[in-house]
């Protein structure tokens, strides 16, 4: 896989230290990450391993959260598309499971770096979200677009959840990523059914003016449904998926305007992520997980 083999001869931590240069070589080469308990986190390395992937994505997006399928979808039984070629993937494979690597794959993120999406004409998020924009107005930033977010639902655990966040660790820092960026959803196309959920969203945990995304033009739905005195706020955190509760966790901001995705049935918010922001705590506990990793 070119994306996870390619040189960086703009990296200086490799050759600053021993830990840091095993670190890179475990990106370079999709070793090992991280791990909790027979979890295991690393990138793809194969095309083996990424059709897996494609087919635990259909498991979820189709089988499980009825995504709209063509005929190519009902022949290969695997969710796929232009940009996974040109992406790296992050996958979780449970090693207590039997078989071959690429058939105990239980989670996955797909990566999609700012370079990476130059050569795609843009970011899969372009037709939803004004992200083109704010990459322009930050040209001194590395972005890199978090997306296809999945964990099957027997391993939706705190612990995948850091495990992902090990492995995500690792890879920002080998590519010296400065914002994360991306869409989360919430399940159904009816706005109104998580009006309570989104005008908390709307009003608590906007983006600064700075890191602020609009909703793309006839896309835009507005998400402060409710005023902000209306909304009661432990049942909004409740109503959140976890998901976006995780980002939110870590340091992560909110775009405005969420988008209706009819082929994979989702009310989508966008997430803005400036890795400076990202909470200490949470920088020290993954930094350190990731340092275990690279003894």
């Amino acid at each position: 896989m070119q994306t996870v083999l390619q040189e960086r001869d703009d990296y200086p931590a490799a050759n600053k230290s021993p830990r840091l240069a095993r670190r890179f070589d475990a990106v370079m080469t999709g070793g090992t990450l991280g791990r909790i308990g027979s979890l295991e986190v690393r990138l793809a390395r194969n095309d083996a391993e990424i059709a897996a992937v494609q087919e635990v994505r259909f498991r979820v997006f189709y089988g499980e959260l009825g995504a709209r399928r063509d005929a190519l979808h009902s022949l290969e039984e695997r969710d796929r598309d232009r940009f996974d070629a040109l992406c790296d993937h992050l996958l979780v494979v449970d090693n207590a499971l039997p078989g071959p690597d690429h058939r105990r794959i239980v989670g996955t993120y797909r990566l999609l770096r700012q370079e990476s999406a130059a050569a795609a004409g843009g970011f899969y998020s372009d037709d939803e979200f004004e992200l083109e924009k704010l990459v322009a107005r930050h040209p001194g930033q590395r972005f890199l677009e978090l997306g296809r977010s999945c964990v099957l639902k027997e391993y939706r655990s705190k612990r995948t959840i850091e495990i992902l966040w090990q492995g995500l660790y690792a890879y920002i820092n080998h590519h010296a990523i400065g914002v994360m960026t991306g869409c989360a959803s919430f399940h159904g196309t009816e706005p109104a059914a998580h009006a309570e959920a989104l005008s908390y969203l709307a009003h608590y945990c906007r983006t600064e003016p700075q890191w602020d995304v609009r909703a793309v033009a006839g896309r835009y739905r507005a998400m402060d449904m409710l005023p902000r005195e209306a909304v009661n706020t432990r049942q909004a955190i409740a109503a959140l998926p976890p998901l976006i509760k995780g980002y939110l966790r870590v340091g992560a901001r909110i775009g405005d305007g969420c988008v209706v995705d009819h082929d994979f049935g989702t009310t989508d918010v966008f997430i803005v992520m400036p890795v400076a922001e990202i909470g200490a705590r949470y920088l020290n506990y993954y930094g350190a997980e990731a340092e275990r990793f690279a003894a």
